[in-house]
């Protein structure tokens, strides 16, 4: 009685043969491009805080607006400094959303694990952080044009290059959007991260608000820190009946530059959180 090799079936050596049939390997599914993901990421995080967040941002401009109600006994019509609060209330309401809710929002993702979620998507990682921020930022718009044209009207302010807020808000936004995903990302507790979130929001309002004029020299320095400054120095230029349109060129790409700077620094500390 003779035995017959088992013949290798689906690429297995069979039980008697003597060579290795190697499988070839299942292509890898292609990588995902960065605007494809930042735009499913944005729509998301659109989607997902569209209910929740529309209460805060009603709470943002009123917020505003009562500021500048506020600042009306002590601040003449006009003026510079008329200038300098209703710029700064105006993107209070960035900052309040940008910076305050997003450092919340990564500091709840953070201690939760939702990080985890993100990270097993093929997405590359500057997608889930401009994408959140895009997000958080576009709330910003209706309560900041709606806190300008009030502020313009209280403080009898001219209301003609009200357009500049087209490049303040995504520039200011993305700014401040950085810096709250940063000290979300960064902060060990979620804790930690809502109670940053809150210094930043109360920062912006005293620095931005306030007239530079009136605040103390070391102040002052700490104000051009504020990532928030410069888009509240391009609005305030614009309320002048001659815009120096030059500063408010400058003072715009300053903004843009340290927006570049806070998402670069936002996205390298998602990477650093979501491999631990």
């Amino acid at each position: 009685m003779s035995i017959v090799p088992v013949e290798k079936v689906s690429g297995r050596t069979g039980a008697w043969g003597s060579d290795t049939v190697e499988e070839p390997a299942a292509p890898l599914a292609p990588r995902a491009r960065l605007l494809p993901s930042l735009g499913a990421v944005y729509r998301a995080q659109l989607s997902r805080a569209r209910v929740a967040r529309i209460p805060l941002l009603f709470v943002a401009t009123f917020q505003s607006v009562g500021i500048m109600v506020l600042m009306r006994g002590v601040v003449d019509d006009g003026g510079a400094e008329a200038r300098a609060v209703v710029a700064g209330s105006s993107v209070l309401v960035v900052a309040f959303v940008a910076l305050n809710l997003l450092a919340q929002y990564f500091g709840q993702l953070r201690a939760s694990g939702g990080l985890d979620h993100y990270a097993t998507l093929p997405v590359p990682p500057a997608a889930v952080v401009l994408g959140a921020a895009g997000a958080y930022a576009s709330f910003t718009v209706p309560g900041t044009i709606v806190t300008a044209v009030a502020g313009s009207a209280l403080f009898s302010l001219p209301l003609t290059h009200l357009w500049v807020l087209v490049a303040v808000i995504p520039l200011a936004g993305a700014a401040l959007a950085g810096l709250g995903a940063a000290l979300g990302l960064l902060a060990p507790r979620q804790e930690l991260a809502t109670l940053l979130g809150q210094l930043g929001m109360s920062a912006a309002l005293l620095l931005g608000v306030l007239p530079a004029e009136r605040l103390p020299d070391l102040i002052v320095y700490a104000r051009d820190l504020l990532p928030s400054t410069y888009g509240v120095e391009a609005l305030a230029r614009t309320f002048d009946p001659n815009p120096d349109w030059a500063g408010v060129a400058l003072d715009l790409t300053v903004c843009a530059g340290v927006g570049v700077l806070a998402l670069a620094v936002a996205t390298w500390a998602y990477r650093r959180a979501a491999v631990r």
